[in-house]
């Protein structure tokens, strides 16, 4: 059963900043190329919510990879998976797992 995909405002919103960034430092094309990566993403996590671990701080989330850059934290519920934010992995980490 693939659940729905919901994205927190937060996430929403770091998702832009992280493509505004791309498109900034590399072009419009490779900022397209990280959306279609976060959607293939996405779209496998809804598949198999949990193909990803549980993250070590909290229980109710686990921590999924875009790219070596970047992360995303989701939450598994009945019928959807809730993304709660996207992490940039060379800043310090809030989390850890």
């Amino acid at each position: 059963m693939s659940r729905s995909v919901i994205f927190t405002d937060d996430a929403l919103e770091i998702l832009l900043s992280i493509k505004n960034y791309i498109a900034g430092e590399w072009g419009s094309r490779q900022a397209d190329k990280f959306l279609m990566r976060v959607d293939k993403v996405l779209k496998l996590t809804a598949e198999n919510p949990y193909m990803y671990k549980v993250s070590s701080i909290e229980e109710t989330a686990r921590k999924g990879l875009i790219s070596k850059q970047t992360s995303f934290y989701y939450e598994i519920h009945e019928n959807e998976i809730l993304i709660l934010f996207f992490w940039d992995n060379r800043q310090d980490s809030i989390f850890t797992g």
